[in-house]
């Protein structure tokens, strides 16, 4: 199966970069991604990344409300205001740029989350601490699974 699984987190090198785990990047090579549409998160602290089939599928979801519609409006604002390309370097690296930081809170070491069919850049704390409202939550509601 070729889906993002797990979260590890990795340093940020000197020079600004940090390492995507190499099950990440061989779901990346098994889709053929070699272009990353990298956005800010609808609800967490974290930026959301995938193949240009991501952004794509926000842009579907777009071009089907009247494009002078308040949520085709707030939707564009999201998704391309608060997008970029990226490109891993040949080593498999991200430039974690300010885009990044700005927004997550990021500093020297990046939790990779696997999300399914796109994987998320968190702050670690940030992300350990979502995980644990999101089980407190669960486990409020009485659902196991």
């Amino acid at each position: 199966m070729s889906r993002f699984l797990s979260n590890a987190t990795n340093r940020i090198d000197s020079k600004g970069r940090v390492s995507v785990p190499a099950a990440f990047r061989s779901v990346l090579a098994q889709r053929n991604v070699q272009e990353l549409y990298c956005f800010q998160d609808f609800v967490f602290p974290a930026i959301s990344v995938g193949g240009p089939d991501l952004l794509e599928r926000f842009e579907r979801q777009i071009s089907a409300e009247d494009p002078f519609s308040p949520d085709a409006n707030e939707m564009s604002l999201l998704i391309h205001g608060g997008g970029i390309f990226m490109r891993l370097d040949a080593e498999g690296r991200l430039m974690v740029t300010d885009f990044i930081r700005d927004f997550t809170g990021i500093s020297d070491e990046v939790t990779f989350v696997g999300r399914a069919d796109h994987f998320q850049l968190w702050q670690p704390q940030a992300f350990q601490a979502a995980q644990v409202r999101a089980r407190g939550g669960r486990r409020l509601a009485g659902r196991r699974s």
